[in-house]
């Protein structure tokens, strides 16, 4: 079976990859039934050359590889017709923008695996870029503090080589005593509780953060069921929570009224409760002036996101009161980071991070049989044109209605 990594051609340009040269030269030790091709391309973050050098063949046609390995969207005039691709589709929430991508993969008789498909039997994610956009995210949080209060100055990510560079220059700064609330315990949260960590930055329980004050900054990790509550007042279950979050109200204003940076590293799932509503941002008391909303859910849980920003423009601010978009510094604001995509800040890292868990989770199930279901799980159309039975969900979405 061949493999090929695919180029990067959504704009604007992507430059990560699902495997690095070492993790291709890895995956190809392991697994010697697997032929691996690389399609060239200048916008990738390792070189056409370093691919080579690692063994690999690098060809300006990949058309010979059965299973194409690509990041982002791959555009429809670009799929190859009768073929295994892996991407992120973004249409298994029915985004209406890329309709036409799941049509065109129908027609042309693909087989399509989502990244976000790659999932446990209990439906657990195996392959993401999360602990990338918790890292970047809240690095972002304190970058914005720093040049909204004229504190300090850290260069964007971008501009960084790799992630020790990115803790390098977070040795360079003091946080003033400010007090962090970080929300979700997914790989997310653990990539902003990373750089939390990283910073030195104190970690105290629930009960301290929301009663007392403090000389140092400190953060507080909360879970869903301490930000979400029953309405009834009884005892919630998280688990119960995630199966249906109807009967369950935000628990979420405790924490508004003592938080100073409130970094949104939460999953949010459809029908839960919404963190703070605008209403809530207007009321007095609330607290929060700073915003790294890496869950970046546009006019929802957070209400201060009321659009996505960029890695280019990565800023700026949400007046309560006005319920509108101002200057980040604008008086009585709160500063939003609310980029989208900020795995592409830091390309190399995220990449390799991503080979590794492909080589552990994915590939073994082209060679074992799938013995754990996961490519049966992940795909989404057949060769012969159809929705398979799990994605069936979508036909209304690919017939144009939503």
């Amino acid at each position: 079976m061949t493999f090929a990594i695919i180029k990067e051609r959504k704009n604007p340009p992507d430059r990560r990859v699902v495997f690095s040269p070492s993790a291709l030269r890895e995956a190809s030790e392991k697994f010697p039934d697997a032929l691996f091709i690389v399609e060239s391309s200048d916008i990738r973050v390792f070189p056409d050359e370093a691919y080579k050098k690692a063994g690999f063949e690098v060809l300006e046609d990949i058309s010979e590889a059965d299973v194409m390995l690509g990041v982002k969207e791959v555009p429809v005039d670009a799929l190859i017709p009768n073929k295994k691709y892996f991407f992120f589709s973004h249409t298994i929430k029915k985004q209406p923008y890329n309709r036409k991508l799941l049509q065109a993969i129908l027609k042309k008789n693909i087989e399509l695996y989502d990244h976000e498909t790659i999932v446990k039997q209990n439906g657990a994610r195996l392959i993401g870029f999360g602990r990338y956009a918790g890292l970047v995210g809240a690095y972002n949080g304190f970058r914005a503090l720093g040049i909204r209060d004229g504190l300090f100055n850290l260069p964007k990510v971008e501009t960084l080589p790799d992630l020790n560079a990115v803790k390098a220059e977070l040795d360079k700064i003091t946080i003033p005593p400010i007090k962090i609330l970080l929300t979700g315990t997914g790989k997310v949260a653990k990539g902003a509780k990373e750089i939390l960590d990283h910073l030195k930055i104190k970690e105290v329980s629930d009960a301290l953060y929301l009663t007392a004050d403090f000389t140092e900054p400190v953060y507080c990790m909360a879970d869903v069921m301490e930000y979400a509550k029953r309405k009834d007042g009884k005892v919630g279950d998280k688990y119960a929570f995630y199966k249906d979050p109807s009967g369950y109200e935000s628990n979420f204003m405790p924490y508004a009224k003592v938080t100073d940076y409130f970094i949104a590293g939460h999953f949010y799932g459809d029908g839960a409760p919404y963190l703070f509503t605008r209403e809530d941002a207007k009321r007095e008391g609330f607290n929060i002036n700073l915003v790294a909303d890496i869950s970046c859910d546009i006019d929802g849980p957070v209400a201060s996101t009321i659009r996505p920003s960029t890695i280019a423009d990565p800023f700026y601010g949400y007046d309560p009161i006005k319920e509108q978009e101002v200057a980040m510094d604008a008086p009585g604001a709160i500063a939003v980071m609310a980029v989208d995509n900020l795995p592409c800040e830091l390309p190399k890292d995220a990449s390799e991070g991503f080979g590794e868990m492909f080589i552990e989770n994915v590939i073994p199930a082209f060679f074992n049989g799938d013995g754990k279901g996961i490519l049966k799980r992940a795909r989404m159309t057949s060769p012969s044109g159809n929705l398979t039975d799990r994605y069936n969900y979508l036909k209304d979405y690919i017939q144009g209605a939503q």
